[in-house]
């Protein structure tokens, strides 16, 4: 299954992906490593580029890992 939500000022989107007991969210930010920080609250991870959040969006459970490679973000966890 894979939903898709838009958020940020510029609509870029946010895919997620459920499998049975694990989902994984995937964002193209499109900037360099160096310049993201996540921060996790609760059930909303908060997106940071150069200081300033970028976007926010809801996680659906507990976060296991969170990774960037060439500017996109990908966050996994359990259900």
């Amino acid at each position: 299954m894979v939903r898709q939500q838009y958020a940020g000022e510029d609509e870029r989107f946010v895919r997620r992906y459920d499998y049975e007991d694990e989902w994984v969210i995937a964002a193209d930010l499109g900037v360099g490593d160096d310049h993201l920080d996540v921060d996790v609250v609760g059930e909303t991870a908060i997106v940071l580029v150069d200081g300033e959040t970028e976007l926010e969006f809801e996680i659906p459970g507990s976060v296991e890992s969170v990774d960037t490679n060439n500017g996109v973000l990908v966050v996994r966890g359990t259900q």
